[in-house]
């Protein structure tokens, strides 16, 4: 196999890009943060930052959403209730990050004109629906789901009701009271 042309990429230039990203959108905002501000935080120029991440919002996805991130696992408890309610608590600790409540508005309206950052999206969280779905598979094979529940549904609906609690401003109520009530009200809307 032929080597690739060029300097190979620079991880660490990642890593400060990442970081300085991550630093600036919480101090002034999606809106009022540019390229050349993260390049200049960052110690590098933004044709390098453009040759790794094809528009601010791409670099701000990973930056609020890392690929390596434990929190995009789902570990096995052995309760589809247990996995779902740990689901909440990963999905709610994901979005009430600081870095990813700056981005998150701006990422949801990319997402709509953008295919490219949607099918990065559906990469970068894949594995957990899939193991979730999976989950769900089982739990319907030992009866306590009904065949019929649609575990992307589920997903979709648990992702989306954390999403709206944050976005109504109201992350301080993202606690283990919240994720034992609608863990409970979305077990009661797939129960065998």
């Amino acid at each position: 196999m032929k080597a690739p042309a060029g300097r190979p990429r620079n991880p660490s230039i990642d890593e400060a890009v990442l970081r300085a990203a991550a630093e600036l959108v919480v101090e002034v905002g999606y809106a009022d943060l540019t390229i050349a501000a993260i390049a200049e935080r960052a110690g590098t120029s933004k044709p390098a930052i453009y040759r790794r991440w094809p528009s601010k919002v791409h670099l701000l996805h990973e930056a609020a959403f890392p690929a390596e991130a434990d929190r995009l696992s789902l570990p096995e408890t052995g309760s589809l209730a247990d996995d779902l309610a740990e689901m909440l608590r990963r999905t709610s600790a994901a979005f009430a990050d600081p870095v990813a409540r700056a981005i998150t508005p701006a990422l949801m309206a990319e997402i709509a004109t953008d295919p490219g950052l949607h099918s990065v999206l559906l990469e970068r969280f894949g594995g957990v629906w899939k193991a979730f779905h999976d989950r769900m598979l089982l739990a319907a094979e030992r009866g306590e789901v009904r065949g019929d529940a649609d575990p992307d549904a589920l997903i979709e609906t648990l992702a989306g009701a954390a999403l709206m609690r944050l976005l109504m401003g109201s992350s301080s109520g993202l606690d283990d009271n919240w994720v034992r009530h609608t863990t409970d009200l979305l077990m009661r809307g797939i129960a065998a």
